[in-house]
């Protein structure tokens, strides 16, 4: 079975997670600079065995889209367009951000370390991906 790939998109930095290949655990795998995300990706691809893409969908409280939002969708067409072969799917991701901050604190890491905005990054895709895995059995 393949991995599913997460993507927690941001302007500067984007946190990236995958599952196991049986699809039971999600890992945080990266942060990487926005620029080079697509390249990242690209790469990832090409080195282990992915069939379905997870990017999270930012949205307000109100469900109303949130100015990353403009961002998003286009990245979402890009994928779709240049993974043909590939389920690529949006995800809700909505309290993803403080939830990663309230693990990161419960788990123990220092004060200096907790304050690496990369980790915060890498852990709320590996939340996305988590709730992904656990609300879908089409996958």
């Amino acid at each position: 079975m393949a991995r599913i790939l997460a993507i927690d998109y941001g302007t500067r930095r984007t946190g990236l997670a995958v599952s196991d290949p049986l699809r039971i655990i999600a890992t945080a795998l990266e942060t990487v600079d926005t620029r080079s995300l697509e390249r990242y990706i690209a790469d990832y691809c090409a080195r282990e065995q992915v069939d379905t893409i997870v990017v999270g969908y930012p949205r307000r409280m109100d469900g109303s889209p949130s100015d990353t939002m403009r961002f998003v969708e286009p990245l979402v067409g890009r994928l779709r367009h240049a993974y043909p072969d590939k389920r690529v799917d949006v995800y809700d991701e909505r309290f993803t951000s403080v939830l990663a901050q309230r693990a990161i604190r419960q788990s123990g890491i220092g004060k200096m370390a907790r304050r690496d905005k990369s980790l915060v990054d890498k852990v709320s895709a590996t939340i996305i991906l988590q709730d992904y895995m656990s609300s879908s059995t089409t996958y």
